[in-house]
């Protein structure tokens, strides 16, 4: 069974732009990229011809890896803001810290810039789900056991 991915609106969106960016004018640009390189001859030693099929290989991974998640993606409400769930944005502090940390809590693919992303398949990330503002959860991290409290959840 295939995993689902869960991804706000936005990302979704943006994803799918780049996934038919890549297979309509990137296709192009590349295709039209390897005949140059193949007019100027002698293709064993022809370095931007080689370059050129690197980067269509490149293109074409990443052609895979969006159109599997967005095969197998649900958009993520970010629920209600009454309890952490994938989608959400959560400020946490770590025990003996006040200094507050925002995390957008979803997919790397989610990026953005006003702060860090979890997965929800992290330990953190897997702690953080379910709980509630004032909720401390503890996870293992690889220094040993950590906790958090949850300070504010952002729909």
């Amino acid at each position: 069974m295939a995993e689902i991915y869960e991804l706000s609106r936005s990302a979704f969106d943006r994803l799918s732009a780049e996934l038919e960016d890549l297979t309509t004018t990137g296709r192009i640009d590349i295709a039209r990229k390897i005949e140059a390189a193949r007019e100027m001859g002698d293709l064993s030693e022809n370095g931007d011809y080689h370059a050129a099929k690197d980067e269509q290989g490149k293109m074409e991974a990443r052609i895979g890896h969006l159109s599997a998640l967005l095969e197998n993606a649900v958009i993520a409400d970010g629920g209600d803001g009454s309890t952490v769930v994938a989608g959400c944005v959560v400020t946490i502090t770590y025990e003996g810290d006040d200094d507050e940390e925002r995390y957008l809590i979803g997919m790397i693919e989610e990026q953005h810039d006003d702060f860090d992303v979890i997965s929800p398949s992290s330990p953190m990330g897997a702690a953080l789900l379910g709980a509630k503002v004032g909720d401390t959860v503890h996870y293992e991290a690889p220094s040993g056991d950590m906790a958090v409290t949850v300070r504010a959840i952002q729909a």
